[in-house]
């Protein structure tokens, strides 16, 4: 079946001090989304989109030049320029919309099936191949989001804010907390909410921004956007975030959510001390034959 990446890629990476999402981190200045393009060809995806902003066009394009050339297709959306339901409210604006926003700025690229990663984090050979699996047997009313271990999300530099997965027996998803400052101490993970510290399991399932949906969830994404808009449209920082628009479709009826859990390595970049493990990460995978020398 025809299967479409779209690479959240527009976004600046502020606690790593720059833009982390066309640094190098691979033997030939491979970034970290070539690895999940690799996968995702490998998997069966047939198209990627890549939604930036326009000023990152011209870097887009030289560096995905060659790459990957004849192997899938490769299409850009730019957030910055769809307004068609923010024009009026531009000028208060500081921050872009969210990623809800992202997603439909994009959806006159999107008729079929389609998974929605960030650009900057690297999810592992295997989610990929899961996905597919799992996306195979999708219904119009039903969406996937990985369920990674806790375990394999965390930093060594810092806390992480991760969105903790809450699942029933049939591995459908009833809600996600977004759960701040998690972090390892004296061999435990834990975080603190009101001054109460809170130990949590090593297998916990998390989300890490890998969803995928039916080309028919979109409509639904524009109307909540809509409303959102309505809503908001005199608050200059105020995101539409799509893993809250999931969460409401859910709770209204008009989606179930299933949780695919995988034992995958993830490694991201969200500080800057982060990058020498990234780079190891990648060296040894490599090394052992898990990726050729250069991705291309």
């Amino acid at each position: 079946m025809d299967l479409t990446l779209v690479v959240l890629a527009a976004g600046m990476g502020s606690r790593y001090g720059g833009n982390k999402q066309l640094d190098g981190i691979g033997p030939n200045g491979e970034i970290i989304m070539d690895y999940s393009i690799h996968d995702a060809i490998n998997a069966g995806f047939t198209k990627v989109v890549f939604i930036i902003r326009t000023d990152l066009k011209e870097a887009f394009e030289n560096h995905y030049a060659e790459r990957f050339k004849g192997k899938i297709k490769m299409e850009y959306a730019f957030q910055n320029e769809y307004t068609e339901h923010t024009a009026p409210y531009e000028p208060i604006r500081k921050k872009p919309w969210g990623t809800t926003h992202a997603v439909l700025a994009a959806k006159h690229l999107i008729n079929e099936p389609f998974v929605v990663i960030n650009a900057d984090d690297y999810y592992g050979q295997e989610s990929f191949k899961e996905v597919v699996a799992a996306m195979k047997d999708l219904k119009e009313n039903e969406y996937l989001i990985m369920g990674y271990e806790l375990v394999n999300t965390l930093s060594d530099h810092g806390t992480v804010n991760r969105g903790v997965c809450q699942v029933d027996e049939n591995m459908h998803l009833v809600g996600i907390k977004e759960t701040l400052s998690i972090g390892k101490k004296d061999g435990k993970i834990s975080y603190e909410e009101d001054g109460v510290t809170h130990e949590l399991s090593p297998d916990t399932y998390v989300s890490m921004n890998f969803f995928g949906f039916p080309p028919s969830v979109l409509p639904l994404f524009e109307e909540k956007f809509i409303a959102f808009v309505e809503e908001n449209k005199e608050s200059p920082k105020a995101e539409c975030f799509m893993p809250v628009e999931v969460g409401n479709l859910m709770k209204e009826g008009k989606a179930v959510v299933k949780v695919v859990p995988t034992s995958a390595s993830w490694l991201g970049v969200t500080y800057k001390e982060d990058k020498e493990h990234v780079v190891a990460g990648i060296e040894q995978m490599v090394a052992d034959g898990t990726y050729p020398q250069e991705v291309k």
